[in-house]
């Protein structure tokens, strides 16, 4: 057994998010090699599941452009841990034709937002929903229903929680193998997670709950703990906390996949592991010329030598 692990939180997965929700505020377009090799490190360092694009449109999210390029380089085996964003029907077409055969199609519980991201009404998006079901099924692959601004709206405000559970019970998102619980703004805080969270695993059809925070506020791991505590089985992270939705006002970086990794401690990570994660999510940074805001990777350059999660070559000749 890793003496670093802690499985009080269950058995919960990361989905890092930095190649699509990362990555969609930064000016950069990465190369399609680039983002192949950080697909296969991630893999490599035993991150369970990666959102690798979107098939958002070039001309309003530039650094989604390449995203089939990647799918298409990618083996079977790596994209079975893979997903990618989609919003229409064509999305999901194009996209199971390159080999993705994980989906997340995403729709706003508020229409202002909606219509701000994909250019339709709530309604709308969830009446396309069965048939995105069915190309997906049609190459044995998993959907899942995302319901961003799941708490409030930037154009809005609050989002009630009925409005969740209606969505999350609407007959057309039948066949969808997961619901993502999203906290766009980064603006909710842990009682609200807890309830939200809970009151879909307990008042909406069974599925997978998983739940997509942001740090706006400070409180993108506490929220993922609370939301974990309550149910949800895989949560979002991206490193450095990088990210952000172009779409809506005041929303910044997603939570830190570090902070999230080294308050969860699942089995297969080491204090080894997650300093070359450390190390890969700050060369990923330099290259987009983005800040980190991981307090981790942070606390990981400390000189604290004593400290297993301390990186050893920033302690050397300490004092």
């Amino acid at each position: 057994m890793n003496r670093f692990a802690d499985t009080t939180l269950g058995d919960a997965i990361l989905r890092d998010v930095t190649l699509r929700d990362g990555l969609q505020l930064t000016g950069k377009l990465l190369p399609t090699e680039q983002k192949i090799q950080a697909v296969r490190e991630l893999l490599r360092l035993g991150v369970p599941a990666i959102e690798l694009g979107s098939m958002a449109r070039p001309d309003l999210v530039p650094t989604m452009a390449n995203t089939l390029e990647v799918v298409q380089a990618l083996t079977p085996e790596e994209l079975e841990k893979c997903w990618i964003w989609v919003a229409t029907p064509g999305h999901v077409a194009k996209a199971s034709a390159a080999g993705a055969r994980n989906f997340q199609y995403c729709l706003s519980a508020s229409d202002s937002h909606n219509k701000a991201n994909i250019g339709r009404t709530t309604d709308e998006s969830l009446a396309a929903l069965p048939e995105a079901v069915g190309y997906a099924r049609a190459v044995n692959g998993q959907i899942q229903l995302c319901i961003a601004t799941s708490f409030t709206c930037p154009f809005e405000g609050y989002v009630p929680e009925e409005r969740i559970l209606a969505i999350a019970n609407d007959p057309r998102a039948e066949g969808t193998t997961d619901i993502v619980i999203c906290d766009t703004l980064g603006q909710a805080v842990p009682a609200q997670v807890s309830r939200l969270i809970a009151r879909v695993r307990d008042e909406s059809p069974a599925r997978r709950i998983v739940y997509h925070g942001h740090d706006t506020w400070g409180l993108g791991v506490a929220n993922t703990l609370a939301a974990i505590q309550a149910g949800a089985a895989m949560v979002d992270g991206a490193l450095g906390g990088l990210g952000g939705c172009p779409f809506a006002p005041g929303a910044s970086g997603n939570t830190s996949s570090e902070d999230i990794l080294f308050a969860t401690r699942p089995g297969w990570l080491t204090p080894g592991t997650f300093g070359e994660l450390v190390v890969l999510s700050e060369k990923l940074l330099a290259e987009l010329g983005e800040p980190n805001r991981s307090k981790s990777a942070q606390g990981a350059r400390s000189r604290a030598a004593a400290f297993d999660w301390v990186i050893p070559s920033a302690t050397a000749g300490g004092n």
